[in-house]
């Protein structure tokens, strides 16, 4: 009901309205407005809002999906995403709290479609010894169901699968073709331009003695381009572990089709410091002039988060970053055969990579780490889940149940991975014109796209040499943003006189989420003599707090009630705003820049867990943390 006031308002306005002279269209079009209109929204030409997204999805086509029991197909992971109500394979109901924009679907491509042939006992399997095995353990289900899983995806990972299964799911087999068939067709079902993306995609399943290489490749492109081709594998003889040879495929694919495609680097905190190699030698080849322009060219994006651990920085390479260590996971590759060293880590990590990119530029004439950064989940339950009171988990076998969080991840003679490691992360924003294939792409190659480990933080991020705080007292910094600068996944323009480079940053609270506690910027760069550097700086934050002594900002606070589940938005901010110069710039160093923002503690899904079970939690479970988003860098490189 309006109020005696509002009313009077409401009246006066209204007769204003009714008595202002009306100025006839055409009039309109011939005058000023034309040229400046008054509305600041009409006539852009930048995007204006993050689209949500999913980089990484397995259903039970996929060879360890399908082992681990997910019966989902292509099109209930695409209903899902799109927000549907879909059950789980563990017969659960389950739905998003809000629908994706976006998602690609990337099934292994190795051995694609055994999986669902192996649930049903494929007579051409169950004639193989091991086919037989395997059916075996997964129809006893349990215990039995898991070896047989982990031992059909370690005889994968050492090739030592049986030549008869590898041939009959191998590029060029009938159930192959026909596999990707139906992936490809799903998708063109499920696009819906302008209100939901729907990617063809698959993951390139490279993991040489358990090393995990694996990279996502999304098309650009509908079924007419698609279906010309089949997906590469890596298994012998069709395959091989070499990126090189998922660069040729790229090449081949584009120059076949005209269609267009890109691929993004897996999280690499399981590869054996193989991910980003800096030495002369990597698996597969050399570090050479023609690795690194292949490497710039086919991968210009990062998963930096996901379920598998974060991804972003270590304690051990980032020692004075008192939030580096977040969801770290500390063992060498899938089989735990290898044992993490400080020097694995520098080539796992994405700021130490980024730091690696520059002395690489400076050698051999190109950035091959110039990546921007998303996150995604890896789900191989055919549900993207990653908010922390609605996780579905990792695999079939560990979606929600009282006794989820006692079944390692892996487990092996030489170490485990506790199921309460598993993280609820993570989601990609994609800074896109309109909600297209075509208009996602495009911002994936030009690297405006930004990470978070769930939340829909709204983050913007633009470098420049002139922004001024002036620039703050907007609705939308995005206007002064693109016009005197360059966004997120950028080089800097020209320097402009002698000042260093500002940014302006605006960072907005998930709407159903927690408050944030600070902006912090990241810069690391290389020095006269070749010595690489990092620094992180907080620029914005929440409250009265001041930075100490000691260089560093006051903790935020924690709401957190463990019994309840829950936490309250009565510290920290709904929007954080700034505009920072670069206080030690030096002109004649390579650097780079990116935005992490932290929200306030809030519980991790294993309290969500614990209230809803009423289970007890290991000792060793951790139970509060800070999400985050990840902007992609802005990079700067001195004048030749």
């Amino acid at each position: 009901m309006l109020s005696r006031l509002s009313i009077a308002a409401f009246l006066t306005i209204s007769a204003s309205v009714l008595n202002a002279q009306v100025v006839p269209t055409h009039e309109a079009a011939e005058g000023s407005f034309a040229d400046k209109p008054y509305s600041p929204y009409a006539n852009r030409t930048f995007p204006e809002r993050p689209l949500w997204g999913e980089t990484h999805l397995h259903t039970g086509l996929s060879l360890d999906a399908g082992a681990f029991g997910n019966i989902l197909r292509p099109d209930d992971a695409w209903r899902f995403a799109k927000g549907e109500q879909v059950v789980s394979s563990t017969g659960q109901p389950v739905r998003l709290s809000r629908p994706l924009d976006w998602m690609v679907l990337t099934d292994h491509t190795d051995l694609m479609g055994f999986a669902p042939d192996l649930q049903t006992g494929k007579p051409e399997i169950l004639a193989d010894p091991k086919g037989r095995e395997w059916y075996e353990g997964y129809s006893e289900g349990g215990e039995a169901a898991g070896k047989s899983a982990f031992d059909l995806i370690t005889n994968f990972s050492q090739m030592t699968l049986p030549k008869a299964i590898v041939d009959a799911y191998s590029p060029g087999s009938d159930a192959f073709s026909y596999i990707w068939e139906e992936i490809v067709l799903a998708a063109e079902q499920h696009n819906d331009p302008g209100r939901f993306t729907a990617f063809i995609g698959f993951e390139w399943t490279s993991v040489p003695k358990g090393f995990n290489l694996h990279r996502n490749v999304m098309l650009r492109d509908g079924p007419m381009r698609a279906l010309q081709v089949v997906p590469p594998v890596t298994q012998p003889p069709l395959g091989d572990t070499d990126p090189h040879s998922l660069y040729r495929w790229l090449e081949a694919y584009q120059d076949k089709t005209g269609g267009r495609a890109v691929a993004f680097s897996h999280n690499g905190n399981l590869s054996n410091g193989w991910m980003f190699p800096t030495e002369d030698t990597y698996h597969g080849g050399k570090v050479d002039a023609e690795y690194v322009e292949l490497r710039a060219k086919w991968e210009p994006h990062y998963e930096i988060t996901q379920i598998k651990g974060d991804g972003e920085a270590h304690p051990v390479l980032s020692p004075e970053d008192e939030f580096a260590d977040y969801e770290n996971w500390d063992v060498g590759n899938l089989d735990l055969t290898e044992l993490k060293t400080p020097d694995m880590l520098g080539r796992e990590y994405a700021r130490e990579a980024l730091k690696q990119g520059l002395a690489l530029e400076a050698k051999l004439g190109t950035n091959p780490y110039k990546f921007g950064v998303g996150g995604a989940t890896d789900s191989h339950t055919s549900l993207t889940t990653a908010e922390e009171d609605n996780f579905f988990s990792k695999s079939v076998s560990v979606e929600p149940s009282p006794t989820r969080i006692e079944h390692p991840f892996i487990a092996s003679d030489l170490g485990r991975i506790e199921g309460h490691k598993l993280v609820a992360s993570g989601y990609t924003g994609v800074w896109a014109q309109e909600n297209t294939r075509a208009a996602i792409f495009d911002a994936f190659k030009r690297r405006e796209t930004y990470a978070t480990t769930g939340p829909r933080i709204g983050l913007r991020f633009f470098g420049g040499w002139q922004y001024t705080d002036n620039d703050l007292r907007t609705r939308s910094v995005a206007e002064s943003g693109y016009t005197k600068g360059v966004p997120m996944g950028s080089d800097l323009r020209p320097r402009e006189g002698d000042g260093a480079p500002t940014f302006l940053i605006a960072a907005l609270r998930d709407p159903i989420g927690a408050n944030l506690d600070r902006i912090q910027v990241i810069k690391g760069w290389m020095d006269a003599d070749g010595a690489l550097h990092e620094k992180v700086f907080d620029v914005a934050w929440s409250g009265d707090r001041e930075v100490g002594a000691d260089g560093k900002l006051p903790e935020v606070g924690n709401t957190v009630d463990i019994e309840t589940a829950s936490w309250q938005n009565s510290i920290g901010a709904s929007e954080l705003t700034a505009v920072w110069t670069d206080p030690e710039f030096d002109p004649e160093e390579r650097a780079f820049y990116y935005t992490r923002v932290l929200e306030i503690p809030t519980p991790r899904w294993v309290v969500y867990d614990k209230l809803r079970f009423g289970i007890e939690l290991p000792e060793e479970a951790q139970l509060i943390h800070q999400e985050r988003a990840y902007s992609s860098p802005i990079w700067y490189t001195p004048a030749s």
